[in-house]
């Protein structure tokens, strides 16, 4: 996806058969189980299914014309991987020009390869950056701790607690506080869901530069060194390779 694209213009002309655009964003969606460089495209995409126009329509053949040159990309789960738990999440606040809600990303990878990853507008708005970072952090912990959960009755031990990494450091200083002042009582909630894992030895914090968070993938439109660079480290690479 084009970046820095807002699709908030009405100049755009209404598509006169919507039925096609819905269809296909609706097969796009599925790809996204298996396609994760596609989450924050598509999901841009389906907040328009109810009344789309033709630059939408656009957008989405550009990511048609994408897979068909990226046909042969996946995640690559080795045999020789590690089963170490590890999660990013990110923020883009207020990001949304019409409801000014901000967009969660977040992604799990089990050593090298992604396991899970979501693109999601937040419920409501973020009054700070630093809030709408705490509220990627929360979801991003639940899902860590559900995908533990899964693991342990596989028999993966966990001696270690859970990374988890996040690129906003005034975030990751509420975390590890106890004293939850004026700037974060309307946050409460996630900061004592968050602070509680973290002082239980549950989960581990580190900062990431933005550069290097992989997370950022599902938040934004990026560049396309940016972009590739990113998709690299999450584990997708040419299945159809000679090894």
């Amino acid at each position: 996806m084009e970046q820095q694209k807002h699709f908030h213009d009405d100049g755009s002309p209404l598509l006169p058969a919507p039925s096609q655009y819905r269809r296909l964003v609706g097969r796009l969606v599925y790809l996204i189980v298996t396609r994760l460089d596609l989450c924050y495209s598509v999901n841009i995409l389906s907040q328009f299914m109810h009344q789309p126009r033709q630059e939408h329509m656009d957008a989405a053949m550009k990511i048609v014309r994408y897979l068909r040159a990226t046909a042969n990309l996946g995640l690559f789960f080795s045999s020789t991987n590690d089963l170490c738990l590890t999660g990013y999440s990110d923020s883009d606040w207020a990001s949304c020009l019409i409801a000014r809600r901000s967009t969660t990303g977040y992604i799990t990878m089990l050593g090298t390869p992604a396991i899970s990853w979501k693109t999601k507008k937040q419920h409501i708005v973020s009054r700070s950056s630093a809030e709408a970072e705490y509220r990627a952090m929360a979801s991003t912990i639940a899902e860590l701790i559900w995908l533990k959960r899964i693991l342990q009755e596989l028999t993966v031990p966990f001696d270690q607690p859970i990374e988890l990494c996040c690129d906003s450091q005034f975030a990751l200083h509420i975390a590890t506080n106890p004293v939850f002042h004026e700037r974060t009582k309307h946050i409460e909630l996630d900061c004592h869901f968050v602070h509680e894992q973290i002082i239980n030895n549950t989960f581990h914090t580190s900062h990431l530069r933005s550069t290097q968070q992989p997370a950022d993938l599902f938040r934004k439109a990026l560049g396309t060194d940016q972009f590739h660079f990113l998709i690299h480290k999450l584990g997708i690479q040419s299945l159809h390779a000679s090894t």
